[in-house]
C-alpha cells in the first residue's frame, strides 16, 4: 500500500509543523502534532503519555537546556510506509542543534519511529520512539561475527 499523494503531502506538512514548533519553542503547537493519548518515548527512555505531558515536558526543556535549539536534518521522514489508508509508519533521522553549536555534534543524531493515524481526515502521531544512532561497540561486533558464522 503506497498511500495517496494527498496523504503523503499531509504527513510531510505534519512533520514540517513539528519542526517549526520545535524551532519556536512552542510546546502547545508541538503537542498538537500528536493524538490526545499519544505515547512518546525519548532517546533516554522517558515515556510521556498524551499531549498534555508532551507539551509540559517540552516547554520545560525549551525554557532550559534546549532553549533556542533547532531540529537539523529532519524530521522529514526518510521512510514512509502505509499499512492501511488510515495508518502509517514513518522513520526519520535528525539531531537537535543547541544554541551554542555551529553545527550539530555527530553524536547527537537520532532515529525515530512514528506511528501515524488519520482521524477525521487529519494525520497525527500516535506513537513516537526516539534513540541515538550509535555504531556497534566491540562486544556487539564480536557477537554479530560469531552469529554469522553459525548461520
Amino acid at each position: 500500500m503506497n498511500g495517496t499523494h494527498e496523504d503523503r503531502q499531509a504527513i510531510l506538512r505534519l512533520f514540517d509543523s513539528l519542526s517549526k514548533a520545535w524551532g519556536e519553542g512552542n510546546g502547545r503547537a508541538y503537542a498538537e502534532c500528536f493524538t490526545d493519548d499519544a505515547d512518546y518515548v525519548t532517546f533516554s527512555g522517558q515515556h510521556l503519555k498524551g499531549r498534555q505531558e508532551i507539551d509540559e515536558v517540552h516547554r520545560k526543556l525549551w525554557d532550559g537546556v534546549l532553549r533556542d535549539s533547532k531540529l537539523v536534518a529532519g524530521p522529514t521522514p526518510t521512510q514512509l510506509r502505509f499499512l492501511t489508508p488510515e495508518l502509517a509508519i514513518a522513520q526519520a533521522t535528525g539531531a537537535v542543534q543547541l544554541r551554542f553549536h555551529k553545527k550539530p555534534p555527530t553524536g547527537r543524531f537520532s532515529i525515530n519511529t512514528n506511528v501515524l493515524v488519520k482521524v477525521n481526515g487529519e494525520w497525527k502521531i500516535s506513537a513516537f520512539h526516539n534513540c541515538r544512532i550509535q555504531k556497534p561497540g566491540w562486544i556487539q561486533r564480536i557477537m554479530m561475527r560469531s552469529n554469522s558464522k553459525s548461520s
